[in-house]
């Protein structure tokens, strides 16, 4: 497991870096590449000051737009791809993550009103996440007690559930915009999920959460491995189910929560990224967790690179990308579920 681990990460590593070097030579500005390289080489503590070598605001384009963008985009895939698989591992459900199951839009709620209301600016920008986190907990409680019967939650009526949910709290959401006419763009754009404004002060705020998380989901994984056996199964293999159960659910759903306050809903990814690394290395969440970090990082930044450059110097919603990627593939999953239960095709 560990050579394997260590060969997948290294290459997902790479991937990566490669990733956010392309990400980070890519603008609408028409910055020449070596411009822009000079200016990031100059940022190191060691180098020369660059302030008289190129025009500042060229070196504000470089190194507060564009790297606390790219910087920002690894950490909030790194969240919602975690978070997702937080929720696969639980649920025992492939089609399970935050978007689906409708935490992302109860998170949603809270940020919303903090933002629509300005009550981010009087009490403080880590109010944001937190109370996000509490509506998205709440939503998560919401969602369970609709597809329970009996004891027991059915997929199909999770799933429904969490559209059911996810369509009522997106109303509220869009109700809220029309009561603050001062910030309804802001909010407008925020709610279809975006990372344009956002600055370092956004990447210290996430940063601390993924931090604490990925050690937490990693610590988990394990149990989660046990978990596709069967809760019960889980149990007589030394397994505290119940307390797995619910901190690997609140981890997921805080590393939402603060992605959602950040970014707004972008959706699809704790779906994509997690079902994808399982296809490539197996069900092994030992592998899994630590890859779907890297790798939601590694999507998150192509789709802003795409959002940001493809209708140039107009902007795209990073939502709508991840929308148009992780929607088709969601069909397909539900196509293949069916497939596999005995279902016609047709």
């Amino acid at each position: 497991m560990r050579a394997k681990l260590v060969l997948y990460g290294g290459a997902a590593m790479l991937l990566l870096l490669a990733s956010i070097v392309v990400s980070l030579s890519i603008g609408s500005s028409g910055l020449p590449l070596r411009d822009v390289w000079g200016i990031l080489l100059h940022q190191l503590p060691w180098m020369p000051d660059a302030s008289t070598k190129w025009d500042a605001g060229d070196i504000a384009i470089v190194t507060q737009l564009r790297l606390s963008r790219v910087v920002l985009g690894v950490l909030i895939g790194a969240c919602l791809a975690l978070a997702g698989a937080g929720f696969q591992g639980v649920l025992r459900n492939p089609l399970a993550d935050p978007f689906t199951l409708g935490v992302a839009s109860g998170c949603s709620v809270g940020a919303a009103f903090m933002i629509v209301f300005g009550l981010q600016s009087a009490i403080g920008l880590w109010s944001v996440p937190l109370v996000a986190f509490g509506t998205g907990m709440v939503t998560l409680l919401i969602v369970f007690g609709l597809s329970r019967a009996r004891g027991s939650m059915n997929v199909e009526t999770l799933i429904l559930s969490g559209v059911i949910v996810q369509a009522f709290l997106g109303a509220l959401v869009s109700f809220m915009v029309t009561l603050s006419q001062s910030v309804v763009n802001e909010a407008m754009f925020w709610l279809m999920g975006s990372l344009s404004g956002r600055s370092w002060e956004h990447v210290k705020l996430i940063a601390p959460f993924l931090i604490v998380g990925l050690p937490v989901m990693i610590r988990y994984s394990q149990h989660l491995n046990l978990f596709t056996f069967g809760e019960r199964h889980a149990a007589h293999l030394g397994v505290n189910v119940e307390r797995t159960k619910l901190i690997v659910l609140l981890t997921s759903t805080l590393l939402t929560a603060v992605a959602v306050s950040v970014a707004g809903v972008v959706g699809f990814v704790g779906l994509v990224v997690p079902h994808l690394i399982r296809l490539l290395v197996g069900p092994d969440y030992r592998i899994i967790v630590p890859l779907s970090a890297i790798g939601g990082g590694f999507y998150l930044v192509w789709a802003d690179t795409l959002a940001r450059t493809a209708l140039s110097p107009k902007e795209v919603s990073l939502g709508i990308v991840t929308a148009l990627i992780g929607a088709p593939f969601f069909a397909y999953l539900l196509y293949r579920r069916k497939v596999q239960q005995g279902g016609s095709a047709s």
